[in-house]
């Protein structure tokens, strides 16, 4: 769903509503009447005017028609060309898997019996949960498995990065440019004559290693500029 900035948090407030979820997203007693094939949830809140629902298409359906009707406004939906109910109720089963293997030892070579999971790590890694980084190993456990069912806090978690860590350069690795092409809609570098979007980049592919890393030598001294102007 696509709707303008300043209608977003409505949108979020009424189809949680709709749903029987609380502000916080959380559930109440009548979301539970509704079998988990039939249920919705928020998959993704992508940027400050973009969410992903995921979840019974007939229901979210009949979502849309709500909103549009109570909360006097037209989103513009488009369905995703994914059929993988991720981040959707259909999952729950997931979580149990996922806790019982981060539980587990790990059977990697020269690892045997150890911990399945090492932390921390040499690099911060943050959760989409949350939108923070992990503070703990029982915490990533529990984060790690909950992701599969609980909804993906992208926008949030590029906010802390841009405006709480100072990230100015940003590289997304794999397939598509769809992460790239969010992020650099919102936040990169902000030094003179740079264009919104300006110091990120997206490796699709090894013949792209190169052009970000020109990319990275190139902006160095934009980044200096802006450290010195903090």
């Amino acid at each position: 769903l696509v709707t303008e900035p300043e209608y977003l948090q409505g949108l979020i407030g009424a189809i949680y509503e709709f749903l029987g979820y609380t502000s916080e997203g959380v559930k109440s007693e009548s979301a539970e009447d509704v079998p988990p094939i039939e249920q919705v949830l928020i998959a993704n809140i992508n940027s400050k005017n973009q969410i992903v629902l995921s979840g019974d298409l007939g229901r979210i359906k009949t979502l849309l028609a709500h909103v549009r009707q109570f909360l006097g406004h037209d989103p513009r939906a488009v369905r995703l060309n994914s059929d993988s109910p991720f981040h959707s109720p259909i999952m729950r089963p997931a979580v149990a898997v996922m806790q019982r293997l981060l539980a587990g030892k790990s059977e990697t070579p020269g690892r045997e019996g150890e911990d399945v999971v090492t932390f921390p790590t040499d690099i911060p890694c943050v959760s989409n949960i949350s939108a923070r980084p992990f503070g703990s190993k029982a915490e990533l456990k529990d984060l790690l498995a909950r992701q599969c069912l609980e909804t993906v806090r992208w926008w949030d978690s590029i906010r802390y990065l841009d405006q709480e860590e100072k990230v100015r350069r940003w590289i997304g690795i794999g397939p598509g440019k769809v992460g790239r092409n969010l992020v650099g809609k919102e936040v990169g570098m902000r030094g003179k004559g740079l264009v919104k979007g300006a110091g990120v980049w997206a490796i699709t592919d090894p013949s792209e290693i190169e052009e970000a890393l020109r990319g990275l030598e190139e902006t160095e001294s934009v980044v200096d500029e802006e450290e010195g102007e903090d």
